[in-house]
């Protein structure tokens, strides 16, 4: 065998060996973009998700918000889905009207408690629009994206008998909120409860 033979075998095994090389460099790039994809998508989908919740807790403290001030107080104790309207805004007076609603039978409420997802026929809502009466935007929501809001009547407990009749009672209220993306049909329901206690219709 000849020195220029050795040569060309020399170098034809380095040129397989950089070929391989570069083929295992080409695996390495396109698994770390690949990750890189996957990395990327599951920030974007904790962004959004995050997004809706932050939006479904806002429309929760609203529909808390409605039952601060003693004002309404028939509102607040007999549900009526005319409170459920966009022309019931918050007011700078904070005489506000919460969308209360109520349910035929107990095993309807229990459901709705239990799964208000299941339960969306013939329940009223009221659209997000934030705590302040001079501010009518959904502030950090999207074009796609909607959030609204209701709350029921789950108990209450008087102290004297009759009591119920004059609303001098402690009543205890679910609020549900639901924040909606219709770009990606996906949504968030979140619940919360509170107790309010008034001293009577003519207080």
């Amino acid at each position: 065998m000849t020195s220029l033979d050795c040569r060309k075998q020399q170098t034809g095994a380095v040129l397989f060996v950089a070929l391989i090389m570069l083929l295992v460099l080409t695996l390495l790039a396109v698994g770390s973009m690949r990750s890189t994809t996957l990395e990327s998508r599951i920030t974007a989908n904790r962004a959004h998700d995050t997004q809706l919740q932050n939006a479904a807790d806002a429309a929760l403290r609203e529909s808390e918000f409605r039952y601060y001030n003693a004002g309404n107080l028939l509102e607040k104790l007999e549900p009526n889905n005319a409170n459920c309207t966009n022309d019931n805004k918050i007011k700078a007076s904070g005489l506000n009207k919460p969308c209360l609603i109520g349910f035929t039978n107990n095993a309807t409420l229990v459901n709705y408690i239990n799964d208000p997802r299941s339960q969306t026929a013939n329940v009223a809502w009221l659209t997000y629009r934030g705590t302040d009466a001079g501010d009518t935007s959904t502030i950090g929501l999207k074009d796609n994206q909607s959030a609204r809001f209701n709350s029921t009547m789950l108990t209450f407990n008087c102290v004297e008998y009759g009591g119920v009749l004059e609303g001098q009672c402690t009543y205890f209220y679910l609020n549900n909120a639901e924040a909606i993306d219709s770009g990606t049909a996906s949504s968030v329901y979140l619940q919360s409860s509170h107790a309010n206690t008034y001293l009577g219709l003519n207080n």
